[in-house]
């Protein structure tokens, strides 16, 4: 009667957890054989699918979790993470959700303890019990080799919990990703590049990007804007669009790494997350190092002290001359009274002075500044806009979405576009001869995103989650030079060639070659199954230029 009944619960909790037929013999493949593995060292039927049963609530209640702060399902390559700084992380912005999963895991462990002393069943003959691994064995692989091995085509969708893990633990490719440095998308054919393209002037403009930490489009889901929020996000004069990211709800180094280097993070695997460590001294291609080559001064302006990650000797690896952080601003910025908020109205204005004092010094050389807010930062339960200030776009925000964490991101949003029209009256008075391309755009999505489609009740949409926005704006550069109006959606990694293309920049072999895939992968980079893309990666091996094999000599 027990064993019915666990086998009947077993076969229930695989269809919740894959919400879907896709892979549903590949999960139901799987069951059998941890089954099977369980029964190896328990010898009773009963006692190995009631095992089972658990892992199956295990794997699939942690994916979810995983999902919904993420938009990413849990996979073999992740259990590294758990030692790499993150637990510390999401203790500190998701403490609810860190208590139920310590919560779920002592449940977990006192009813497999259960299970073991008190759900004993009839003893199976060591015999039987390796037949039937075997069998299990052969069934999981070959179910796998025939489908299951696409798992990672629905790793941003919601479903497969169970199975995609379950695949990721037999796939080459999760357990290639440990203790090295390995690109997933790389053909074994260089691609020849393309000739260098020439500069449209002989004057080159100073070029400002600027990281908006945790910044979308609410029109990404339908929710309207005002027209100061608008004019951040779509200027008149300047060119925009929708960005595509590799990252939600957290990981801003991976959209900079992106931005920086022109590659996806997501070609990484799991040492995405790790790249400013794995990856210091890898990467001799990037935005800063072409930038450097035509005389430019290349600054980083952090919000987050030197010590954050390995910040530091990243930037300064791909080419960043000058790195200034947040406990580096002279008086009279006061770091402990802008680390209360993150307000971007401290933090922007400090970083626009020292960008126009930069310029007193030595005109003539042009200016790269590469800036981190981290204002819009989550979690968004707390109030960090000043009591007062904005509470008609509060008010206007709640209004088209009941939703406090939302008002108080629109509200942060608003401050921010505030700020910005005042510092670019601000540039156009104090600097009005000087050519500047300034570049917007945001991370990725915050955390609470992942509730407004079902608020909504929005068309499923994968990539939905995964989208910000850019926005260009040219100051003294003439319009026959830049365009306006809305420009082509992007992904992330084609940012800064495009930043190149509009400030009118000479453009390398290298730049040349990558800005021709822009047809070939549209928006998306990594999801983009072009065969130039994955040869232009093995050129960039192949010269050096993205350092692989030192790391695989180290793993030696």
């Amino acid at each position: 009667m027990l064993l019915g009944l666990a086998i009947v619960g077993a076969i229930g909790l695989v269809v919740l957890a894959e919400r879907s037929a896709e892979q549903l013999l590949f999960a139901m493949a799987a069951l059998l054989f941890t089954a099977a593995l369980m029964l190896v060292f328990v010898a009773d039927l009963e006692r190995a699918v009631l095992l089972s049963c658990l892992l199956v609530i295990a794997i699939a209640g942690l994916s979810i979790v995983k999902f919904d702060h993420s938009a990413l399902k849990l996979t073999v390559s992740d259990l590294p993470l758990v030692f790499a700084g993150t637990v510390p992380f999401f203790v500190s912005q998701y403490p609810r959700m860190m208590l139920g999963v310590l919560v779920g895991s002592f449940l977990f462990a006192f009813a497999s303890a259960a299970v073991l002393f008190y759900a004993a069943g009839s003893p199976i003959s060591i015999e039987l019990r390796i037949l039937l691994f075997g069998l299990a064995l052969i069934c999981f692989a070959s179910i796998f080799a025939k489908g299951a091995s696409s798992w990672r085509l629905t790793l941003s969708q919601p479903r497969c919990f169970y199975s995609s893990f379950m695949a990721s633990l037999v796939d080459p490719a999760s357990w290639q990703q440990f203790g090295r440095l390995t690109l997933s998308d790389i053909a074994i054919e260089p691609l020849p590049l393309r000739a260098a393209v020439p500069a449209r002037s002989t004057r080159f403009p100073d070029i400002i990007v600027i990281q908006h930490e945790s910044v979308f489009d609410p029109r990404v889901f339908g929710l309207p804007i005002e027209p100061a929020v608008e004019a951040f996000l779509s200027p008149e004069d300047g060119e925009h669009g929708c960005l595509n990211v590799d990252i939600f709800g957290g990981g801003s180094w991976q959209s900079e790494f992106s931005l920086l280097t022109g590659l996806s993070s997501a070609s990484f695997g799991s040492s995405a997350y790790q790249l400013f460590r794995k990856g210091a001294g890898r990467f001799h291609s990037s935005l800063t190092h072409s930038l450097a080559s035509l005389g430019y001064q290349t600054t980083l302006m952090s919000s987050c002290r030197r010590s954050f990650l390995n910040y530091d000797e990243f930037y300064s690896s791909i080419g960043m001359n000058e790195r200034i952080f947040i406990d580096d601003i002279p008086p009279p910025f006061d770091i402990r009274r802008f680390e209360a908020t993150n307000s971007d109205a401290l933090f922007l204005e400090a970083v626009i002075d020292g960008y126009a004092s930069s310029i007193a010094d030595n005109p003539a050389t042009p200016r790269f500044l590469y800036v981190l807010t981290n204002f819009n930062h989550g979690p968004h339960d707390r109030r960090l806009v000043a009591p007062g200030q904005f509470e008609s776009e509060r008010a206007f925000a709640m209004a088209h979405l009941p939703d406090r964490r939302y008002a108080e991101y629109y509200a942060r949003l608003v401050e921010t576009a505030s700020t910005w029209q005042k510092l670019k009256l601000k540039l156009e008075t104090t600097l009005p001869e000087r050519p500047l391309l300034v570049v917007h755009y945001g991370d990725h999505q915050p955390v609470f995103t992942n509730q407004i489609d079902r608020q909504l009740k929005l068309a499923a949409d994968a990539r939905r989650a995964f989208r910000t926005f850019y926005a260009m704006e040219a100051l003294n550069i003439t319009p026959e030079q830049f365009g306006s109006g809305r420009g082509a959606d992007l992904d992330i990694a084609f940012l800064g060639t495009v930043a190149l293309q509009r400030a009118g920049l000479p453009l390398d072999p290298i730049f040349s070659t990558r800005a021709s895939l822009l047809e070939d992968c549209g928006q998306t980079y990594f999801a983009s199954a072009s065969e130039r893309k994955r040869r232009f990666h093995r050129t960039l091996v192949d010269m050096g230029l993205v350092d692989l094999v030192r790391n695989v000599r180290q793993a030696g």
